[in-house]
């Protein structure tokens, strides 16, 4: 099934919200026997294969995940993982890199080993608006493109080309060109993610592409402030109440009005971060009249109220 074209984006919507800043911080060309690890640091690991083939073994994960050349990976959440040639590295092969990430440049790794060479490219995604957000949640473990397996359309192998290029070889505006590709990344990742769900798995990125939830969806999330009602939103979209709710719940995993607040309250956290609006401002942007009741849905949701949210958010 196709995405559905409508005039609110809402992927773009909920991305914006969550403020990604992307990164390269290691480009290797490494000889077997060798091992990288590297450690949670907060951030979302990606890397891509440029060249040859290895394996990934994450904590938690019972098998490992085998990678060839023009594979792309993404390791969303804040585990450790450990990256090698596809045969047992010794431990005195193993290179700890979990410092490289912090120091803002991009490092050149390279080893003594003779066999057979990987060209990595290894990158962070880094989310200023993580906490209660709502896209993280539904990520899987790992996110995995296969190039063999065709799921690395045309124009993410241009991006991830133009990146490797840029690594290798950087010039004058690399440092721009790489930002702006690793955002452009993250994106493909999961909109290529998405596009290979069943029907029904994936929380509300998935039920993107249900002609109705996903038109109630950009309606919620260009228009928070409104007074919806599931009768409202069922009529906006064309069902009626009864059948548009149930299938709402069932591709979202939650019922509109639930889904509703949580946004609102996601998109107030964004808006007190950014400190230009006061908080009845954003009060009434999200779609409350009254001050008290925005407050009280706010802390019921962060467990703080707004004002010391904007202290603790607040950039130093």
């Amino acid at each position: 099934m196709r995405w559905r074209s409508s005039g609110t984006d809402v992927l773009t919507t909920v991305i914006e919200t969550l403020r990604v800043r992307g990164s390269v911080f290691c480009r290797s060309e490494l000889r077997s026997p060798w091992g990288m690890s590297l450690q949670a640091r907060g951030v979302a690991h990606f890397h891509l294969v440029e060249r040859g083939r290895c394996v990934l073994r994450m904590r938690g994960m019972r098998h490992a995940v085998h990678l060839d050349t023009g594979d792309l990976v993404m390791v969303p959440h804040d585990r450790g993982h450990v990256l090698s040639d596809p045969e047992v590295v010794p431990a005195r092969a193993m290179i700890a890199v979990e410092e490289l990430d912090s120091q803002g440049a991009c490092w050149y790794l390279c080893n003594s080993g003779r066999g057979a060479e990987t060209r990595l490219v290894c990158g962070a995604f880094q989310f200023e608006r993580d906490h209660l957000h709502p896209l993280l949640s539904l990520l899987p473990p790992l996110i995995h493109l296969p190039w063999t397996d065709g799921l690395v359309p045309d124009w993410l192998e241009a991006t991830v080309r133009l990146l490797a290029a840029e690594t290798r070889a950087p010039r004058a505006g690399t440092e721009t060109i790489v930002t702006r590709l690793t955002d452009v990344i993250f994106v493909q990742l999961l909109r290529a993610w998405a596009e290979t769900l069943p029907v029904g798995q994936g929380g509300w990125l998935g039920a993107l592409r249900d002609q109705q939830v996903g038109a109630a969806l950009g309606l919620i999330h260009c228009e928070p402030q409104k007074p919806w009602t599931i009768a409202t939103l069922a009529a906006a979209v064309g069902s009626s109440r009864s059948p548009f709710a149930a299938r709402f719940r069932e591709l979202v995993g939650e019922p509109p009005l639930t889904y509703l607040t949580r946004w609102r309250m996601q998109s107030a956290a964004a808006l007190l971060g950014e400190g230009r609006l006061t908080v009845a401002e954003i009060a009434e942007r999200v779609g409350y009249e009254s001050l008290p009741a925005f407050g009280k849905a706010f802390k019921r949701r962060t467990g703080g109220s707004p004002s010391s949210w904007r202290r603790r958010r607040r950039p130093q």
